[in-house]
């Protein structure tokens, strides 16, 4: 199973400047107890901004450049090299080309929907309502660290 795990505000915004445009330390926790133990799967960029290996996890990173090396990681060049690995589920953590790359072979969603708009540079792709079937939403608890009301949200693929 490909699984895209991503938190997007109200216009699908993802980042800016290469890193995220909130704080909202109920994602992190989310992200986390959805992605411990399976690999994820993140282009260059998504894994620079991060600064280093996320523990717990096979981390895979995507690159054209066929000389990348980050030690602790996996580096692959192409979505076949990593349709190639044999696990129960594959976590796609971004960004945006990663994403757009994947979307044709994605089979769920877990989206934490902020309801805010930020300034931001980065988007996750549009979604195909006719594709997609929410399964599940679960309104995440705000409080003085999680100022942005929001949901955590499952949607697979029809």
């Amino acid at each position: 199973m490909i699984s895209f795990v991503v938190a997007m505000d109200e216009n699908r915004a993802i980042g800016k400047d290469n890193d995220l445009p909130w704080y909202l330390p109920n994602d992190l926790k989310h992200f986390k107890n959805v992605t411990m133990g399976k690999p994820i799967v993140m282009g260059r960029k998504t894994y620079e901004s991060i600064g280093k290996p996320l523990p717990g996890r096979e981390n895979i990173v995507v690159t054209r450049d066929e000389h990348y090396k980050a030690e602790g990681t996996t580096v692959v060049h192409s979505v076949d090299e990593v349709l190639k690995k044999e696990t129960e589920e594959l976590c796609v953590i971004g960004g945006t080309e990663i994403f757009k790359l994947f979307m044709s072979v994605a089979d769920r969603l877990y989206v934490t929907e902020i309801h805010h708009t930020f300034d931001a540079d980065t988007y996750f792709p549009e979604i195909n309502r006719d594709e997609w079937m929410e399964v599940s939403r679960k309104p995440g608890i705000v409080d003085e660290k999680n100022k942005y009301p929001h949901d955590f949200v499952v949607y697979e693929k029809n």
